[in-house]
């Protein structure tokens, strides 16, 4: 267990005031783990994936 809170982030990519998922990528190098939430309702509930899934995930966008 760690007591390493999540620093969530919006890509830069996002819209103003858009619908948008952030990403707390602080978590990685001690859990190997990307938590996921909608910024829209930030005190709800979020999807945790490991970093290897956010990665194959993210490098499908690519070139797109």
């Amino acid at each position: 267990m760690t007591t390493e809170s999540p620093h969530w982030f919006k890509s830069s990519y996002s819209a103003d005031g858009g619908q948008c998922v952030e990403v707390a990528g602080n978590l990685v190098t001690t859990l190997d783990i990307v938590p996921l939430r909608d910024s829209k309702v930030p005190a709800g509930p979020s999807l945790t994936v490991s970093a290897t899934a956010f990665t194959v995930f993210v490098d499908s966008f690519k070139g797109r």
